[in-house]
């Protein structure tokens, strides 16, 4: 797509924040944050990444919760291309990644059906960065060479996950948004063979301040999770177990 500087009919940056602790934002996220003139934005970016944003800016935001979007994504789309049209310089802002999970690509289709110019600033996904906080390292030689990430709404429009594609030894799995849907993610992930020793751990607010580890076994998941507050990461696999020997962050 067109640079910003070329485009005669306004620039959307699609700009991933990061996992949460602001620190971890990239500097042309900072960046384009900063010369922004509407700042689009969800509830998990953090106030210190808002505050980045010029006094002229204008906020919008259009956050989503478990069961409740404040804004439909058709709403979120039509309105990113109504401001861009109007010559704006935009950031849509979003928690981690905008390709992991975060509807990043739907947003760019309604931008590119209309022609409007855009980029994309890649964050570090919840996943990287709330494990790297943990000291849970994803992949390690001595207990996983594949990693998954997987959608915690695991059944869309009538269609399951493959399980049996998932339950497999010296293999990561991190589910996000996982803690309303861990009672199916244990009975489906036992069902497939899954050991029920096999370690989990949920990790409650990554690289935050509040950032809480909750360890355990497969077959404790939905009683894990039921002790955990959103936003919270799913992984399952013995890698997590380094974290009681590797964690290394500390609350404040």
């Amino acid at each position: 797509m067109t640079s910003p500087s070329s485009s005669h009919s306004g620039f959307v940056s699609l700009v991933g924040a990061g996992p949460g602790d602001p620190d971890l934002l990239t500097v042309k996220g900072q960046r384009v944050i900063q010369q922004a003139q509407v700042v689009v934005y969800d509830r998990l970016v953090s106030p210190e990444i808002l505050a980045l944003a010029s006094d002229q800016a204008e906020m919008i935001y259009v956050g989503k919760k478990l069961d409740y979007h404040c804004v439909p994504q058709d709403q979120i789309n039509q309105l990113l291309v109504e401001k861009a049209r109007l010559g704006k310089r935009v950031v849509r802002l979003k928690g981690g990644d905008p390709f992991m999970f975060g509807r990043g690509g739907e947003e760019l289709e309604a931008l590119a059906q209309q022609n409007i110019a855009y980029e994309v600033v890649p964050g570090i996904t919840a996943a990287a960065g709330a494990t790297a906080y943990a000291g849970i390292p994803l992949t390690h030689r001595d207990h996983a060479q594949t990693v998954q990430f997987i959608t915690g709404h695991v059944q869309q429009n009538g269609q399951e996950i493959d399980w049996s594609s998932l339950a497999h030894q010296n293999h990561t799995l991190v589910f996000y948004m996982g803690l309303k849907q861990s009672e199916h993610i244990e009975q489906q992930l036992l069902k497939q063979g899954l050991d029920d020793n096999t370690p989990v751990a949920v990790i409650e607010n990554g690289t935050r301040r509040e950032q809480r580890v909750l360890s355990g076994t497969l077959n404790q998941l939905s009683a894990l999770a039921q002790q955990a507050k959103s936003p919270a990461l799913i992984v399952v696999g013995s890698v997590t177990l380094l974290h009681h020997r590797l964690g290394w962050f500390q609350r404040d």
